[in-house]
């Protein structure tokens, strides 16, 4: 039975396609007739809109030969205004010509009168004698002077050209010194900036009292040093401590005395050299083996500085055994000790071997070379005591040059004074005779020019003559306009002919247009009706597809349950001919056969159950088991996005944490402490040390007391200032727990940090400061007003007076 019921369930769907395939039949027929209709209705459309094509075309035919009757006139009038125009022009050039003659007439009898006046002018004319005596005198003596006033020019241009050499020496001297000077600055500010505040105050005392010292006192070294090589720069700072570069060095214990007892209060230290203590040193040679290895020179021998000076470094660091390589030696550092040095740098690295005391045992640092952020540029101090002595010599050559040149200069204007005079009265003599001679010939002139505007007034062309002309130019104008005239009036009466059979041929379109536009609407009907039927086919087919899927699907399963046979075809003949009653006859056989085989009724509902179940939970696992697959390579695509960033981001926070605190203290390092897959313990480790010998340890309260923890602290938050996207920040009593120290150079890397451009406004709230701290422009103090308990300042606040005028009543109460 349950083999018939999949072959009955198939008899059901072919049914269902039959009828499928009838309904699709039938709306072919529909769209077919629907599709005759709208045919039929289209050709009575095409036959009026090509009668109104014809109709169009004679009507654009008409208003051509309009538009070209009117392009016609209007050349026509064109040309008749422009010959109107001419003839106007003619009338009043015959008017000018009448107006021409009678001024004519007026201008030959001025004429005539003036040539008469001009003649009897020339002839009472008096003669003028040149007087050439006094001419030669007053040559002769211009003449001695001009000679007296080029040598004096000669001397005069000698003395300025040694003047402007002079000068010009001295703007170099000055210029160089200045530079000189501007270095120093340079090193002083640097000093200052990195954490030494009153260096500039250390050094002005020094030279302003450098008189009374016993010897020379070298400070700081900083200037003293002069390093030509960058890459030399960074292996000195990076070789000598920071406290040396303040130093001032002295050469008498007297002077040491005085020195430390003036400067405590500088915080700068006082180091004292004797003489006496130079060491022997080998002349330094650089030999095979150490070529070899890249070594080429010695730390002590790429700068220059006093003797004192260059003593102490290498006596109390060692220069003379720090030797220079290049990136060779970087790959063979091993075999280096055994050329017996044990402490030499590289562009990259610092290497150096120690010997322990006890063990007797090796052991080696490598370190990197760090840039150096001091030794910017060197002063050689002898050489701005030579310039200081050519300034001060050139400046005397040129006040004496300057009198020499000043008394020159006057004589030289008085010869000047006296030959301007005389040639005064030469020029005037010339004028007068020149001003005479000038006036005959202006009167010549005059007599002259008058003779000929008098015959050219009377050689002008006949009145009669050229009036006759313009009239007969006229005449044949309005002739001409008159031909004009007759044709314009023949191409308006044409117009009017050309203009009534256009509105004719108008109206007939717009009838033909209005009779298409009502069949469309017609033929717009029917096509909705056609498009109706079509989508009705379209639905049908669709129909007639789903259920031929449909019968085919059954079809498979039928045969997949039972394949027909002769034999099994009888025996469906013998079965119930509907799915229900089949049904009905499989339960009552699946009853019988429970009640007859299994003692437990349900257990075969049971098993099917349970292997519903199991499919069920498999088909569950194999999905979670995909999706589990996509949520991981989703995890593992956002984390390569994320971690280079997040790893860029602490990497650019470590520089600037590192670099900053150099300055504070001796390392610190930030670094992102990864843990696979497990982003809940991501986290930022930072590690720092304040002694030398000391390893760096993880920022925690076990290893660092409560100060050291502040510091690390507002480091890393000044690193924060320059990446992080933030409106402000607000830093509460950071400082409170620090030593003055620290806390003064906390201060500066904040001033420093808040003051950049781009970056958030920074807060900082504590109950005291310590005093005379660095401010930049960018910085504003805020005192906050405790409570109105203290009597004179609470009542200027309610006035709304300034801070000023608070301290000032707090000043006179203490008074």
């Amino acid at each position: 039975m349950k083999k018939k019921l999949p072959w009955l369930k198939y008899d059901m769907k072919k049914a269902e396609y039959v009828e499928a395939k009838e309904q699709e039949n039938d709306a072919k027929k529909k769209l077919d007739e629907a599709a005759k209709t709208l045919n039929h209705h289209r050709e009575p459309i095409e036959k009026r809109k090509q009668e109104k094509a014809v109709q169009d075309a004679k009507f654009n035919k008409v208003k051509v030969l309009l538009n070209d009757n009117a392009k016609k006139r209007v050349e026509l009038l064109e040309d008749e205004n422009r010959l109107g125009v001419q003839v106007r022009g003619k009338y009043d050039e015959m008017e000018e010509l009448r107006r021409q003659e009678e001024s004519r007439q007026q201008r030959i009898s001025k004429a005539r009168e003036d040539l008469v006046a001009a003649e009897l002018e020339l002839a009472n004319l008096p003669p003028y004698e040149l007087p050439k005596d006094e001419l030669d005198s007053l040559g002769a003596q211009i003449l001695e002077l001009d000679l007296s006033l080029n040598l004096k020019r000669q001397h005069k241009s000698e003395k300025e050209n040694i003047l402007a050499q002079k000068r010009g020496t001295l703007r170099q001297c000055i210029n160089r010194l200045k530079d000189m000077e501007n270095t120093s600055n340079k090193l002083l500010h640097a000093l200052r900036n990195s954490g030494t505040e009153k260096i500039f105050e250390a050094y002005t005392w020094v030279q302003e009292h450098r008189h009374e010292f016993n010897k020379e006192v070298y400070g700081p070294v900083l200037l003293e040093v002069n390093v030509s090589n960058r890459v030399h720069a960074d292996y000195l700072e990076g070789h000598v401590p920071y406290y040396i570069w303040r130093s001032f060095i002295t050469q008498d214990s007297g002077d040491r005395d005085l020195l430390a007892k003036n400067i405590a209060s500088f915080d700068v230290p006082v180091i004292n050299y004797v003489g006496a203590e130079t060491r022997h040193k080998e002349p330094f040679r650089v030999s095979e083996e150490m070529r070899a290895l890249g070594i080429y020179s010695r730390l002590d021998q790429v700068f220059d500085a006093s003797n004192a000076v260059k003593e102490v470094l290498c006596g109390q660091f060692g220069l003379d055994n720090s030797y220079i390589g290049s990136k060779e030696t970087d790959h063979k550092a091993d075999e280096v000790t055994r050329l017996g040095i044990f402490d030499f740098w590289t562009p990259e690295n610092h290497y150096r071997w120690s010997t322990s005391r006890y063990g007797g045992h090796v052991s080696g640092s490598v370190e990197p070379v760090d840039h150096s952020r001091l030794l910017l540029c060197s002063v050689d101090v002898g050489e701005l005591e030579r310039l200081r002595s050519r300034i001060k010599e050139l400046e005397e050559n040129i006040t004496a040059l300057d009198e020499s040149f000043k008394l020159l200069q006057k004589e030289l204007r008085h010869i000047e004074d006296e030959a301007a005079i005389l040639r005064r009265q030469r020029e005037e003599i010339i004028n007068n005779v020149q001003l005479e001679k000038k006036k005959r010939r202006e009167m010549e002139n005059r007599v002259n020019q008058r003779k000929r505007k008098l015959e050219s007034l009377g050689g002008e062309d006949d009145l009669d003559a050229a009036m006759a002309k313009l009239t007969d130019q006229a005449a044949k104008l309005n002739i001409q306009r008159f031909q004009f005239v007759t044709k314009i009036k023949d191409l308006l009466i044409e117009a009017v002919s050309y203009k009534r059979s256009f509105c004719e041929k108008h109206m007939a379109s717009i009838e033909l247009d209005a009779k298409i536009r009502e069949m469309e609407v017609n033929l717009k009907q029917k096509e909705k009706f056609a498009l109706q039927a079509s989508l009705h086919l379209e639905y049908c087919k669709k129909e007639v597809e789903d259920c031929r899927q449909q019968l085919s699907a059954a079809k498979r399963h039928a045969e997949s349950v039972a394949t027909i046979t002769p034999e099994l075809e009888q025996a469906f003949l013998e079965m119930p001919t509907t799915i229900e009653e089949l049904d009905a006859a499989i339960q009552d056989n699946i009853s019988q056969a429970n009640s007859i085989l299994f003692l437990n009724h349900n257990i075969l509902e049971e098993y099917e159950s349970r292997q519903r179940q199991i499919q069920a939970i498999s088909t569950k696992l194999e999905a979670d088991e995909e999706e589990l697959r996509g949520r991981l390579a989703d995890i593992e695509a956002i984390k390569e996005r994320w971690l280079p960033t997040l790893r860029n981001l602490v990497a650019q926070i470590n520089e600037t944490f590192s670099c900053n605190f150099r300055e504070m203290a001796v390392a610190g390092e930030v670094s992102l402490d990864e843990h696979d897959m497990d982003f809940d313990n991501y986290g930022i480790l930072i590690k720092v040390k304040f002694r030398q010998a000391g390893q760096l340890q993880v920022l925690s309260a076990q290893h660092q007391s409560g100060g050291e923890r502040s510091v690390s602290t507002i480091l890393y938050l000044v690193s924060l200032q320059d990446l992080t996207n933030c409106p402000f920040r607000v830093v509460d009593e950071i400082n409170q727990g620090m030593d003055p120290i620290n806390e003064r150079k906390m201060f500066q890397q904040l001033v420093r940090a808040a003051s950049q451009p781009n970056t958030p406004q920074c807060f900082l709230l504590t109950p005291k400061l310590l005093p005379e701290l660095e401010y930049s422009e960018a910085c504003s103090i805020l005192n906050i007003m405790n409570g109105p308990w203290i009597e004179q300042p609470s009542k200027v606040w309610g006035g709304g007076e300034c801070w000023g005028s608070v301290m000032g009543l707090l000043g006179e109460s203490r008074c």
